[in-house]
């Protein structure tokens, strides 16, 4: 993949972005000081090159658990008994095809993944334990830690 030259207001747009997704072309140009059809041709450079993966929107599972559930986060290592390249592709499709895994991670030292989870309660939590651990034979080991309270949640990555 070939790596794209970034100056100060490429920078700027892909802080603004990250903020605010939902900016019109207008709002966007004129936070960073430039005319909406030169701003709409950076976004378009910036998209292209991979740089901005996709735009959605941030849910707050808090408020949504009253209404539709979601009210159980998970932050699980799952350790593999067998560590070759086609398991390791394999556990990660396997969870990539479930809708309640939100993030996957692969991580070195210590567990194998460790995944963001979000169930409607704890028996949706241990059907989905079930379907995607427990009948895994390659699963050596399931850590499981509950949130109590989300303190913090951003996507940003910090820009220079």
């Amino acid at each position: 993949m070939k790596s794209i030259d970034l100056d100060a207001i490429d920078t700027q747009l892909l802080a603004q972005l990250q903020r605010d997704a939902s900016l019109s072309n207008q709002a966007l140009a004129e936070r960073v000081h430039i005319s909406p059809p030169t701003c709409l041709r950076r976004v378009k450079r910036l998209r292209d090159a991979g740089l901005i993966e996709r735009q959605i929107a941030v849910l707050n599972p808090e408020k949504l658990s009253a209404t539709i559930g979601f009210g159980l986060t998970a932050i699980v290592e799952i350790t593999l008994d067998r560590q070759g390249a086609d398991a390791l592709e394999q556990f990660e499709a396997r969870v990539a095809d479930a809708s309640a895994v939100q993030q996957c991670y692969r991580v070195s030292p210590g567990p194998d993944f460790v995944l963001v989870v979000h169930a409607a309660n704890m028996p949706a939590y241990q059907a989905l334990t079930q379907q995607l651990f427990t009948s895994d034979a390659n699963v050596r080991n399931v850590k499981a830690f509950f949130s109590i309270k989300r303190s913090k949640f951003g996507a940003e990555l910090p820009l220079a």
